[in-house]
């Protein structure tokens, strides 16, 4: 508990501070070059092929709008594969309020709720994560598994079938297989 209150005494201290006050900038326009790299996922002859171009498409969803938001969109990472799951909420919620534009925030904090079993709070935050980027193929599968976790399979679908449109080397492909959760429903005889 100590830890908890600490991070948030350390995160709301830094928001408090001169050199958070200001006001996020707008994040780069990066949907020119991801237009790009979901035709080369589109056209890739390969899984290892398409990774490569995903591997591109992480580096400018995480292309934060300034150095105050990249670290804490860094650290709620770093803190998300280090199982600290309260130490990133803080870093995100912090993120999302100083850069509420910016999607990756949205998405990561929905990573974390995701993984935390949380799944109404994460839908909440790949709904908006989407609705700033479209195109997100991450926050869109993300959706799907979200309403898999809810129980909501035909909207699951929906959502998985919009992302395996920009990537349909995803590995989340499986699951719309024989025997997978999202399998088609089968037809009375």
């Amino acid at each position: 508990m100590k830890h908890v209150i600490y991070s948030a005494a350390v995160c709301f201290g830094f928001l408090a501070g001169p050199g958070w006050a200001q006001t996020c900038p707008e994040a780069a326009d990066h949907r020119a070059e991801l237009g790009g790299l979901i035709s080369l996922l589109q056209d890739a002859q390969s899984q290892g092929d398409a990774r490569l171009v995903s591997d591109q498409m992480w580096q400018l969803w995480t292309d934060a709008p300034n150095e105050q938001a990249q670290a804490m969109l860094d650290r709620g990472m770093t803190r998300r594969r280090s199982f600290d799951y309260l130490g990133a909420l803080a870093d995100l919620d912090a993120l999302v309020e100083y850069c509420p534009e910016f999607a990756e925030g949205y998405n990561q904090r929905a990573f974390v709720n995701y993984l935390s079993g949380d799944y109404a709070a994460a839908l909440i935050d790949l709904d908006r994560a989407i609705a700033l980027s479209p195109n997100h193929i991450a926050a869109l599968s993300g959706r799907a598994l979200t309403l898999v976790g809810l129980g909501r399979k035909d909207e699951a679908r929906e959502a998985l079938a919009a992302a395996l449109a920009l990537n349909p080397w995803l590995p989340e492909r499986g699951l719309t297989g024989p025997g997978g959760p999202l399998e088609p429903p089968g037809k009375d005889i």
